[in-house]
């Protein structure tokens, strides 16, 4: 299939009116934006995508919306199903305070064949930011017990099909909260070595990130398990065997407030359990149910049952 006949959705979510992101993504030639809404969302008006209210979202499925709960960014999964019953090829899930860039969307690699640089890290999981020109920086979800263990043993590089691409942000990037405080950055990425990835697992977010149709019955954003919710998502789908590519960044953050110590308890559980996740899916042993809540699995169960 030619790359402009494919079917290319971008889902959010918002509890607020239509940001300067959001009002450029809905200006996104070849793309379809469905922004989720959730209980505290204004009155909202696209001119071009699609918005979701809470009552939709409910009449498509009250036993998932219960599942999920409101006055969360969690409802972005309504979006996916949007998306799958659009019969979308591609999806991109970005946040709405990520502004695109002039490059957003031009560098698609999803559903594709590209030369990719493979980096083989020394440790059971990748840090995607310690190969640019921020090494300091980690990405949120990477664990923090083995932040000096982030080295690489080799690169090399290999011709991929791309199922997952995750773009990087200029600005506030998408590290945890302590990063966060200690460092306060304000990025610019040069845009080597990208493309890249990892012969292991390795954090991605649902910030700037697209995924192929075949990710979709497994990318779940989870509730309930506070900020670890697209990271562990993203932990999930690679167990499934769908391995992110990064890529050079195509969008500039510019975050929305956030009280960083409230962030850094939501982050807790990841600091805490992420590096036995890894742990578990480099020795084969990994089981969704040792790590997430009975009623996040009840959610995704509930979710997958829109593909079965």
């Amino acid at each position: 299939m030619n790359k402009k006949d494919l079917q290319k959705v971008i889902v959010t979510t918002s509890i607020f009116e239509p940001s300067e992101a959001v009002r450029r993504f809905d200006r996104m030639e070849g793309w379809t934006l469905v922004v989720i809404g959730d209980q505290r969302t204004p009155d909202y008006h696209l001119d071009n995508g699609i918005y979701v209210s809470p009552a939709e979202q409910e009449k498509y499925d009250k036993r998932l919306s219960d599942l999920i709960g409101f006055n969360s960014i969690k409802r972005r999964n309504f979006g996916f199903l949007w998306a799958k019953d659009m019969g979308a090829d591609i999806i991109a899930t970005v946040d709405d305070d990520n502004i695109p860039m002039d490059n957003w969307g031009q560098d698609l690699l999803v559903g594709a064949e590209a030369d990719v640089t493979v980096y083989e890290p020394e440790a059971e999981c990748f840090d995607p930011l310690s190969v640019t020109n921020y090494p300091h920086l980690w990405h949120r979800g990477f664990p923090i017990q083995l932040l000096r263990q982030r080295g690489t043993r080799s690169a090399s590089v290999q011709k991929v099909h791309v199922d997952i691409q995750a773009d990087l942000w200029n600005g506030d990037p998408d590290i945890d909260a302590i990063c966060r405080m200690e460092h306060g950055p304000e990025c610019t990425f040069a845009p080597d070595p990208f493309p890249l990835m990892s012969s292991t697992r390795a954090p991605f977010n649902s910030q700037n990130t697209l995924l192929s149709a075949d990710v979709l019955p497994y990318y779940f954003v989870l509730p309930h398990v506070g900020r670890m919710d697209d990271i562990w998502a993203a932990y999930h789908v690679q167990h499934h065997g769908f391995k992110p590519v990064f890529c050079r960044a195509s969008v500039y953050q510019a975050r929305n407030e956030h009280d960083l110590t409230r962030d850094m308890v939501d982050e807790l559980l990841g600091y805490e359990k992420s590096i036995e996740l890894v742990r578990a899916m480099a020795a084969g042993s990994y089981r969704p149910e040792d790590f997430w809540p009975k009623r996040t699995c009840e959610a995704y169960a509930r979710y997958r049952s829109h593909f079965e």
